[in-house]
């Protein structure tokens, strides 16, 4: 037996994986997202204008995406536990670098370049691809929606962390525990090993699977369909809208001459109501058409996102505008997912998904570093929030002509 044709075993029930991703998810998104806590305080100490510090988190962004295709191969080939086990080290490696020099090449290195490779293998490319072959059809979408929210517990749970973290310790210290906190990925690796092949559980019941060894059929397959391209330009959209927030709000609620304390609270909130929304859009998206609830939730974001520059600004309004952002946030992974995998099967989904992700981590590179330069040059982020709503309306159109029926395969023959 070849480790791609390595499956489940009886001694790794579902709920044991769906747990195990859970936490990967938890710990790689907590800390990742509790980095614009630390923009501020990183570029008052060290004198650095805020595009230094945002250009290392765009190229994480971009790097984490451009990584993403090829850890998801590797994960479908030979098993996610061995990528998983890898990347959290990088991960970490990237922030310890970070903090030990304290140059901007450092930084672009460490906490740009290593943390978004090792990202790439620890969050959902890897992860989703490997509770989505662990599910039957009729409960990915659920199953997926309860891994996604586990991110945004990850949100909710560290960064307030990472704020304590901060005010006690300092900037340095902080980051140094944190990263000791991904260090738990490891053991959860474990029971995600030798997942790299659709399970007999989660055949999809009108299509028959690729043969073993096609991923290249899989990706001309991909290319070629419209709807794939489709959701590449709307994940675009989530990761401009989900980096530029993460990076940059903090710093934008300081702006306003709100507590530091407004803006870790305001995440902190995303990421709370983000449970529920990634729960809520996972369970949906085994009811109804996925397309369409995705196009719903872009145009609700531009309304809250419209509705949040025009009322003055107070703690109120930021708490408010965090708990509507989060039922939207991630809310758009299990749906994402979840159509590439209802399109062309879970047996690939890792590597399709990967590619769809990529898109989301250009959108979030723009993101960050867009809102660095136009804040540098202008002093406000007025113009990154305008750009963010008609984004989000354009996202709502793109997701709505997707072919999002199976594809029917010929069988291959013996």
């Amino acid at each position: 037996m070849t480790c791609a044709d390595k499956t489940i075993s009886s001694s790794r029930p579902i709920w044991v994986v769906l747990l195990s991703g859970c936490l990967v998810l938890c710990l790689a998104f907590g800390v990742r997202s509790s980095y614009g806590l630390f923009v501020k305080p990183i570029t008052d100490e060290l004198n650095w204008g805020r595009e230094v510090l945002a250009f290392s988190l765009a190229i994480q962004n971009l790097l984490w995406g451009a990584a993403q295709p090829f850890a998801g191969m590797i994960a479908d080939r030979y098993g996610a536990g061995r990528v998983l086990a890898l990347s959290v080290l990088v991960y970490a490696g990237g922030i310890i670098l970070g903090v030990m020099d304290y140059s901007p090449i450092a930084s672009h290195m460490g906490p740009g370049f290593f943390v978004g490779i090792g990202l790439s293998g620890t969050t959902f490319g890897v992860v989703l691809a490997v509770i989505g072959r662990s599910v039957t059809e009729d409960k990915r979408s659920l199953a997926l929606g309860i891994a996604t929210a586990s991110a945004s517990l990850g949100q909710f749970l560290i960064i307030p962390l990472g704020s304590s973290l901060l005010q006690s310790f300092g900037w340095q210290d902080a980051l140094l525990i944190l990263a000791g906190l991904l260090m738990l990925i490891v053991p959860a690796s474990y029971f995600l090993r030798g997942v790299s092949s659709t399970s007999n559980n989660s055949v999809e019941p009108d299509a028959v699977m690729l043969p073993e060894g096609s991923m290249s059929e899989a990706l001309k397959e991909a290319a070629g369909h419209r709807g794939y391209w489709l959701l590449i330009a709307g994940f675009f959209v989530c990761g401009f809208h989900l980096a530029f927030i993460t990076v940059h709000f903090p710093s934008y609620a300081i702006d306003k001459g709100l507590a530091p304390e407004v803006g870790a609270w305001t995440l902190a909130l995303v990421g709370l109501a983000n449970i529920f929304g990634s729960y809520t859009a996972g369970a949906l998206g085994g009811t109804y058409r996925k397309k369409y609830l995705l196009s719903g939730i872009y145009i609700a974001r531009s309304v809250a996102i419209l509705a949040f520059i025009l009322i003055p600004a107070s703690t109120v309004s930021f708490l408010v505008f965090g708990f509507a952002m989060g039922l939207l946030w991630l809310s758009t992974v299990p749906l994402t997912s979840g159509l590439v995998a209802q399109i062309f099967g879970p047996k690939y989904m890792g590597t399709l998904f990967g590619f769809v992700f990529f898109s989301h981590q250009v959108g979030s590179f723009i993101g960050v570093w867009l809102g660095g330069v136009l804040y540098d040059s202008t002093q406000s982020y007025d113009l990154v929030w305008w750009i963010s709503i008609f984004l989000g309306v354009f996202a709502a159109i793109v997701h709505w002509p997707i072919t999002d029926e199976p594809l029917r395969r010929l069988p291959q023959a013996t």
